[in-house]
């Protein structure tokens, strides 16, 4: 039976989550302001360089209920440690470690990015039920279903960023923006060493920011920017930490077979989800071998979607702070 703290901070995490694609690089932060049992106010982080939770909270108070702020409770799904401590030079009590688990799952991206120093790496495809995710001649269009690609367009929306490599760009045209659910859209990252993408792709028609990584040239053409890296040490290191410099949290990192397997050989990756399909293909470009902890198996119309994670996250939560 949870307790009455659990209670409020837990409806503080569904607060939380309703400002996912809309905050970062900040985390993801609810508050509510209970009194005597009953809460006086609500609030979260809703966007980037916007109120913070509190400050959100703390207006919604009725004017009427304005005078009981300093004998009610306020539950706060992330706080720094610095705020912490003047509370309790304010002789204010503070508890801390409630919840702590949930909170830290939600907000793994801000912790991933404060802690390794690189953006949180989330590889996705779809697959065949023989285990292939594309044909012989890389087309792959379409292995998964309706509701499982609609549900792919809402992770787009969620991630800052979403990658694909040299092949999928070239046969999948893909535009990597998000259609079939409301949200952002993310920065676009292509990796094409030789600069061999035409122009003519969806993925450099101007119309959202893209990052295009290569071995030959740096330059900006509008919402264009090519980005060179060092032929003489590992692409991925440097991409990923170029993206970090850029303050980009998180990564979708959508194929092709290629690349998914590069991140997960280099041990980049943080979550990996796989919708498999009932189809068969016989042959084809075999979906990517990893290891990891299974999270979740759950059922989208008529595909079956699997997700793992690297490793439990480690805690406990660091020191940071939020602008």
């Amino acid at each position: 039976m949870p307790t009455t703290d659990e209670i409020f901070m837990r409806r503080a995490l569904q607060l939380a989550i309703l400002g996912t694609g809309h905050v970062s690089p900040n985390p993801l932060v609810g508050c509510v302001i209970v009194h005597q049992g009953r809460v006086i106010g609500e609030g979260w982080h809703q966007r980037y360089g916007h109120a913070h939770a509190e400050v959100n909270a703390v207006n919604a108070i009725a004017p009427s209920d304005e005078p009981l702020l300093r004998e009610s409770t306020v539950y706060v799904t992330l706080e720094p440690c610095s705020h912490l401590a003047k509370l309790r030079e304010a002789g204010i009590a503070v508890r801390t470690g409630l919840l702590e688990v949930e909170s830290r799952r939600m907000n793994r991206r801000f912790f991933t990015f404060i802690e390794k120093q690189r953006p949180y790496i989330v590889l996705k495809w779809a697959q065949t039920a023989d285990g292939f995710v594309a044909r012989r001649d890389y087309s792959s269009k379409w292995i998964s279903g309706p509701l499982a690609r609609r549900l792919a367009h809402r992770w787009r929306g969620e991630e800052a960023a979403v990658m694909v490599g040299t092949r999928t760009a070239l046969h999948d045209n893909p535009r990597l923006n998000v259609r079939d659910w409301t949200g952002p859209d993310p920065l676009r990252v292509v990796l094409d060493k030789n600069l061999q993408l035409p122009a003519s792709l969806h993925l450099f028609d101007q119309t959202q920011p893209t990052l295009c990584y290569n071995l030959h040239r740096d330059e900006a053409q509008d919402m264009v920017q090519y980005v060179r890296c060092n032929p003489d040490t590992g692409l991925l290191p440097q991409i990923v930490s170029d993206l970090h410099r850029r303050k980009v949290q998180s990564v979708l990192v959508e194929g092709g077979a290629t690349l998914l397997q590069t991140f997960i050989d280099a041990h980049l990756w943080d979550e990996i989800r796989v919708f498999t399909a009932p189809q068969t293909f016989g042959t084809g470009i075999l979906a990517p071998r990893f290891g990891g902890r299974l999270l979740e198996k759950t059922t989208v119309a008529t595909d079956e979607l699997t997700v793992f994670e690297a490793a439990p996250i480690p805690g406990p939560s660091p020191q940071g702070g939020r602008e």
